[in-house]
């Protein structure tokens, strides 16, 4: 079954891409979203019914050495967890299409592009489905250089455009910075282990964390150097700070592509690559620490960018990376489960904002700036009902201290819990907190200014704006129901009880029951009582005694760590959470006031944009001039193009300048015309003087030859 997931989508772009004239055009994109919901079927029955976790050997790979390798589908939880995830939203994306693309204007008349692009979104999902279902860093590799060359291809979709063949390259090349990065990391970890399979790895992680290893002409610790290489690949595939600068250009690329590839799955990867190797990351403490505090980074830095962006895509775009820098900070504190939760229900809402945003985008003739929208939601009612529910989820909209709410309110306060439990309340919980507050604000401004108040812009697009076609709104409806339904379906068995979490990633029940019987009941009965009587001062006291009983307890697990270090195998369970990890447990029983912060976070940024964008529009324009400087500052992005432009771009065009004209023209073409131009015409010219036409002077010549052979071959002949 999983092969069959795995390669459908290869068939349908290979039929797609290389067969479209045989099918035809109609044909080519029914077979490639056929397939699609083939795979899409699967990937639930097996996300539902998962058995034991296997490894399932498809053929040999690569064999040099001692680098033996072969393809196999690693199944188990966080397999499946992806499954549905790519195969969902591309099947979804692969059917609005059929509307989106119809009449796209940027092609003429009788240009058969929809086979082409059809094939390029089923080649995208097969290189994502490769890289999930990895059970090596090469054959992940593979994966991950695969859906950087299909971003590519869709990115640069609109070829006619210079800004899209533009976006194109800079995401590939910025890919290839963080890319170089863990392909380090998966040549430090063959040096070190003489293996990439991740069974190997993972028993070798132990030995790791001990180990140093000599990189830039310094020692470091091999756990957390190649920890840090990985996260730098993660860095570049996910957005982070640093390396974010590609995804707001690769709105370019049509919408569908927006909503498959930079909302639900490529961008994702990162995250999954942290979870995945999480049995090395958790002896990488310093390493996990920055990522940690990178996430927090990223989602504070992109939430304050999102503020003042005009482009519909581009507020959205900016808001899956603040997203993903929340999924980065549960990884960060060891809460994985965390990340997986936000990363499956952040799956379903941003990929509907996406698609509802081309839906608008459609009505109003391809016309993006949100300046130019307003009043619609009488005009497109599915629409803004789909984006209304995309908006209460990304919000974290819900019922405090309950489990009832829309998906992000469950996953993003699960992250938020565990920030101010692994970090004692530090910067990424913070961080988080005020992201959360400006998400609010960016996501109400997007439907305000979109479906509220005047119509603004042309007035003839305002009257002529329609619904989508149904093709394009199953889709919204679809999503809509994982955007509402998600969180409180899948909070227990990703968040929830520890046992229950437990069971579904397959974690063998050893040390964990061990911490939660010890840390996770302890604490829990006494700092229930403590908070009664005493308030938050006895509950922090009554913390530190939970953690004296979690010690006691935890006697056994460690002993179970131990057994797989001596035998030298692979901990069990889809991911790993060390004897010490009990930032789960620490977050369930965090204070009031950190389980409602998101919550009144929300209800500011949702007050502050209610005034600004309905009560008193005059606002925002008032502010913007008064606070110009800042204005400025985060509507260009904190200036990291510029910065990037100036340290690297630059440097780089005046050295190919001077390569150019110093070197190709004035050294190369230059030595070249001298021969050709000076040095042959002027010994041609001597030689010209030579031809006199008289024969005493050709038998002179003749002479001082034969002299000065006859002297060459005494002097040899003398020599020998």
């Amino acid at each position: 079954m999983e092969t069959i997931i795995l390669f459908a989508p290869l068939l349908g772009a290979v039929l797609a891409g290389f067969g479209w004239r045989f099918i035809g055009e109609k044909g080519a994109m029914w077979v490639t979203t056929g397939l699609l919901f083939l795979a899409c079927l699967l990937s639930w029955i097996v996300f539902l019914f998962l058995g034991e976790a296997e490894t399932i050997p498809l053929f040999r790979f690569i064999e040099s050495g001692s680098l033996s390798t072969e393809w196999a589908i690693r199944s188990d939880r966080l397999t499946a967890i992806m499954l549905i995830v790519v195969t969902t939203v591309s099947a979804l994306v692969h059917l609005y299409s059929f509307g989106y693309m119809a009449h796209d204007p940027q092609f003429k008349e009788g240009e058969s592009y929809k086979p082409r692009f059809f094939a390029y979104l089923s080649f995208f999902t097969f290189a994502m489905l490769a890289l999930v279902t990895s059970d090596n860093l090469v054959q992940m590799f593979f994966g991950w250089e695969g859906v950087g060359v299909a971003s590519y291809l869709l990115i640069g979709f609109y070829y006619k455009k210079p800004s899209a063949g533009a976006a194109a390259m800079k995401a590939f090349i910025v890919n290839r910075v963080g890319d170089f990065g863990f392909l380090l990391g998966i040549l430090g970890l063959f040096f070190l282990t003489d293996s990439i399979r991740f069974d190997d790895i993972f028993a070798a992680a132990p030995q790791l964390a001990e180990t140093q290893l000599t990189f830039l002409w310094t020692d470091w610790n091999a756990a957390n150097l190649l920890a840090f290489l990985l996260f730098v690949g993660a860095m570049g595939k996910s957005a982070q700070l640093l390396l974010h600068t590609w995804l707001p250009d690769a709105m370019e690329g049509p919408t569908p592509v927006s909503a498959l590839i930079h909302a639900a799955t490529m961008v994702t990867a990162g995250v999954f690559l942290v979870c995945r190797m999480s049995p090395l990351m958790e002896y990488a403490p310093e390493a996990m620490a920055f990522v940690t505090f990178l996430g927090a980074t990223t989602a504070f830095f992109a939430a304050t960018v999102g503020l003042v962006q005009n482009d519909i895509k581009r507020v959205i775009a900016y808001s899956t990376c603040s997203q993903l820098g929340y999924m980065f900070v549960a990884a960060g504190v060891g809460v994985y489960s965390a990340a997986m939760f936000h990363l499956l229900t952040h799956a379903f809402f941003k990929a509907m904002l996406f698609l509802g945003a081309g839906s608008v985008i459609h009505a109003m003739h391809h016309e993006q700036d949100m300046r130019n929208y307003g009043g619609l939601r009488g005009k497109i009612p599915y629409t803004f009902w789909a984006m209304m529910i995309g908006t209460l989820a990304i919000t974290g909209v819900g019922i405090p201290l309950t489990h009832i709410g829309f998906a992000g309110f469950l996953s993003k306060d699960a992250i938020i819990e565990s920030a101010w439990a692994g970090t004692a309340g530090g910067y990424a919980f913070w961080m988080l907190v005020i992201a959360a507050l400006f998400t609010s604000f960016y996501s109400w401004r997007l439907i305000f200014l979109t479906f509220y108040g005047r119509p603004r812009g042309d007035k003839h697009t305002h009257e002529h704006a329609h619904e989508s076609p149904k093709v394009m709104t199953i889709p919204l409806a679809v999503l809509a129901v994982g955007a509402v339904f998600a969180g409180m379906v899948f909070y227990g068995p990703f968040f929830g009880d520890h046992d229950k979490v437990n069971r579904f990633f397959g974690i063998p029940a050893h040390h964990a029951e061990a911490s939660e019987e010890g840390h996770g009941e302890a604490a829990g009965e006494e700092h229930a009582a403590a908070t009664e009587e005493h308030g938050e001062e006895t509950a922090v006291a009554t913390e530190e005694h939970g953690a004296e009983a979690t010690e006691a307890a935890a006697e056994e697990g460690h002993a179970e760590a131990a057994t797989h270090v001596a035998t030298g195998m692979a901990p069990e369970g889809a991911i790993f959470m060390g004897p010490d990890n009990h930032v789960m447990d620490e977050a369930h029983h965090a204070p009031v006031w950190v389980k409602v912060s998101p919550f009144f976070a929300m209800l500011i940024g949702f007050g502050v944009a209610y005034l600004f964008y309905i009560v008193n529009p005059a606002l925002p324009k008032r502010l913007a001039e008064n606070q110009r400087p800042l204005y400025l500052f985060l509507l260009n992005k904190w200036y990291f193009d510029e910065i990037y432009d100036f340290i690297f771009v630059q440097p780089a065009k005046k050295i190919g300048r001077f390569f150019w004209k110093r070197g190709d023209g004035n050294v190369i073409d230059g030595s070249i015309n001298g021969v050709a131009m000076g040095i042959i015409p002027f010994f041609t010219k001597l030689a010209g003087r030579a031809q006199s036409g008289y024969i005493f002077t050709y038998a002179f010549a003749m002479v001082i030859g034969i002299a000065v052979l006859v002297t060459w071959m005494s002097i040899l002949g003398g020599a020998h």
